[in-house]
């Protein structure tokens, strides 16, 4: 039997793909371990949801392109080549939820039903995903920008999605109101 624990990171250090030991706090570490961050809060979300199938089976194939990041951003070579089809259907996705709610002109808080406050985390845990991404890039060039799109997009679609779900639910965006 495999055992879960091996002890190797217990100074602080862990192995890329392809066993180079780095510390944990190493900017690789970081991306992909926001990644998987991301990743986890995406299944937290979609336990929540329950009716909403079409969503619930698209945010189950982000999860699997989630880990490919992943990998990918340990050092792994893989090809991400699917990255930029999952794009353009993360596009049509959010054109068709976004065309049946109310235009936006203001800011809006992120707040409302369960489920749509679940989805503003994972939009925020997105964008941190994606800053560490852009970080990691200006001192590692064999990282695929691909993934900084993606991410980008990701985050799009997720405040479309809590927009959705508020609207499914029939609570209405609240407008940030600028108090100073």
């Amino acid at each position: 039997m495999v055992k879960i624990y091996t002890r190797t990171g217990d100074q602080g250090k862990t192995s890329l793909y392809g066993g180079k030991r780095v510390l944990k706090s190493h900017p690789r570490v970081n991306a992909y371990g926001t990644v998987d961050e991301l990743n986890s809060h995406l299944g937290l979300l979609l336990a929540a949801l329950s009716k909403e199938k079409e969503i619930i089976n698209f945010l189950t194939s982000i999860q699997s392109d989630l880990f490919v990041i992943g990998s990918h951003l340990s050092g792994d070579k893989i090809p991400l080549h699917l990255l930029s089809k999952r794009i353009r259907q993360m596009e049509n996705l959010i054109d068709r939820l976004d065309k049946n709610l109310p235009p936006l002109k203001n800011f809006i808080l992120p707040l409302g039903s369960p489920e749509a406050s679940l989805a503003h985390i994972v939009r925020t845990v997105c964008r941190r995903s994606e800053r560490q991404v852009i970080a990691l890039i200006s001192d590692e060039k064999s990282i695929d920008l691909e993934i900084v799109a993606y991410l980008n997009r990701l985050s799009d679609l997720m405040f479309i999605i809590a927009r959705y779900l508020n609207s499914r639910r029939g609570i209405k965006d609240v407008i940030w109101k600028k108090l100073l």
